[in-house]
């Protein structure tokens, strides 16, 4: 007599092939060359290079893991990056570099860090922003806002926080047919709705009770354009999405005195904060 099996039945004895087989196979998957926990490196070199007292070589020390973060302690945090590359540090002072090595399941397996003492700063290319770090009443007094507001701006914890339409200045001096490239830490832990926040440089001065736009944009957030909506962290370089808006390059036509001007609102939530602000020559 013939017997039928059912499609259920058939559908069981697939699986459990299906089981077998991977089992047979279980060194293939497992043996991926990864380093347990236990036996997994963060460690890492930094190499100085001889042609610049402020420039490195960084270099993790065993690969053999997921992913390494880096943090260069320059505000951002750790963020992800290659197991080798190239580190300039152009102000003086003493840096700590810290290295995760994310391992199976995406954790963190290891860290390590190291001391990087840098005794001058880079005469090209060392930051021109004077109190950009916003973190004593002196470095506060070296801005100057456009319109002056009490409650504009919020100077705590190292960051200036925009919380109502306004903006601030530095007056910086530049050197003609010198490039010039800007950069800044910008956060909002809420992000923002009907946004734009913008960074321009020109030979003009700004005058208060008037928008300045002196040059164009260099760095735009702007959530018209799509950016800014959801909480974000990181340099302003990499926030902005519209390339045209996000040169980030003053290039000096003469001598003479420039101004930053740092300016923004609208819909700005919990705020826009910044900190580490820079103006290096390039």
């Amino acid at each position: 007599m013939r017997k039928y099996i059912s499609k259920n039945k058939i559908a069981f004895v697939i699986g459990l092939y299906g089981i077998i087989a991977l089992s047979g196979c279980s060194t293939d998957i497992t043996d991926n060359g990864l380093a347990t926990k236990e036996t997994l490196s963060a460690d890492f070199t930094v190499t100085p290079v001889a042609s610049s007292p402020n420039k490195f070589v960084v270099t993790a020390n065993s690969e053999n893991y997921i992913l390494s973060q880096w943090n260069l302690d320059d505000g951002a945090g750790f963020v992800n990056g290659s197991t080798k590359f190239d580190l300039f540090l152009p102000d003086a002072g003493t840096y700590t570099i810290k290295h995760n090595a994310i391992g199976i399941g995406g954790i963190v397996g290891a860290t390590a860090s190291k001391t990087v003492v840098i005794a001058t700063s880079d005469p090209n290319s060392g930051n021109l922003i004077v109190g950009g770090k916003f973190a004593t009443d002196n470095d506060i007094a070296k801005w100057t806002l456009i319109n002056p507001n009490a409650t504009s701006w919020i100077f705590a914890n190292g960051k200036a926080t925009l919380k109502s339409t306004n903006g601030i200045y530095q007056a910086i001096n530049v050197i003609a047919g010198k490039s010039y490239k800007i950069n800044m830490l910008a956060s909002s832990t809420s992000g923002c709705t009907d946004t734009w926040f913008e960074v321009y440089c020109g030979y003009g001065a700004p005058v208060q009770g008037t928008d300045y736009n002196e040059g164009g944009k260099l760095y735009s957030i702007n959530t018209w354009d799509g950016n800014g909506k959801t909480p974000f962290n990181g340099k302003i370089s990499t926030i902005g999405t519209k390339a045209a808006d996000n040169t980030g390059v003053f290039v000096a036509t003469r001598t003479g005195t420039v101004y930053l001007v740092i300016r923004g609102g609208g819909g700005l939530q919990d705020g826009i904060s910044i900190t580490n602000v820079e103006f290096r020559g390039i």
